[in-house]
C-alpha cells in the first residue's frame, strides 16, 4: 500500500469512529469527547511506541466501535477488510459477559493475542491509564481507581514483550501508584 493509500484508510477511520462515537463522552469531569480516546490511542502508537504498521493504527481508530456503539465486525470487515476486523475483534469484549467475567477475559486472553492485538492493547491501557492518574471518573472512588490499575497491570504482564516504550511508560505509572508488577 502507498503512502496515499495509507492515509486515505487511516483518515476514513478515523472519520468513521467519529460518527460512530459522536454522542459520547469520557468519563471525566470534563465530559470529553470519546473520539480523543481512540485518536489517542492512535497517537501512542505512532508518537510514542514507534508503530508504523497501518492495520494497527487502523485497529486502534476503530477498537471501541463494536464494544460501544453499534457497529458490527461485519460492517467492520465490508468497510476497511478482513485483517482491520480481525484486530479489532481480538481487543473487543464480549459484552454479554458480566463485568468481572469479561474483565478475567482480558487477563486470561492477553498473552494469546496476536502482535497487532497486543500494541493495540497496551496502547488503550496506557491511554485510560494516564486518564485515570489525571483525573478520577465521574462517580469513582480512590480506591477504585485503585483497583483499576491492579487490574490493568494483571492484562499488561500479559503482553510484556510487545513494545518496551509502552511498557516502560506503563511501569512507571504502576509505580506512581505504587502496583507490584507482575514478572
Amino acid at each position: 500500500m502507498d503512502n496515499n493509500n495509507i492515509v486515505v484508510h487511516l483518515t476514513k477511520c478515523i472519520n468513521f469512529a467519529a460518527i460512530k462515537h459522536k454522542h459520547q463522552k469520557r468519563k471525566d469531569k470534563e465530559g470529553t469527547p470519546y473520539i480523543n480516546h481512540p485518536i489517542g490511542v492512535g497517537y501512542i502508537l505512532t508518537h510514542e511506541a514507534g508503530v508504523t504498521d497501518p492495520v494497527v493504527i487502523q485497529a486502534a481508530f476503530l477498537h471501541d466501535t463494536v464494544e460501544d456503539t453499534d457497529t458490527t465486525f461485519e460492517e467492520l470487515e465490508e468497510t476497511f477488510g478482513k485483517t482491520v476486523m480481525d484486530v479489532v475483534a481480538e481487543v473487543t469484549d464480549d459484552k454479554t459477559l458480566e463485568k468481572m467475567e469479561r474483565k478475567k477475559c482480558q487477563i486470561e486472553h492477553a498473552k494469546s493475542c496476536s502482535h497487532r492485538a497486543k500494541l493495540v492493547k497496551l496502547a488503550d491501557k496506557l491511554y485510560n491509564l494516564r486518564d485515570l492518574d489525571r483525573t478520577i471518573p465521574v462517580g469513582w472512588t480512590p480506591e477504585r481507581a485503585r483497583e483499576y490499575f491492579e487490574w490493568a497491570e494483571k492484562v499488561v504482564s500479559g503482553l510484556r514483550g510487545t513494545n518496551h516504550p509502552m511498557e516502560d511508560a506503563l511501569d512507571k505509572l504502576f509505580k506512581k501508584w505504587e502496583i507490584p508488577i507482575s514478572s
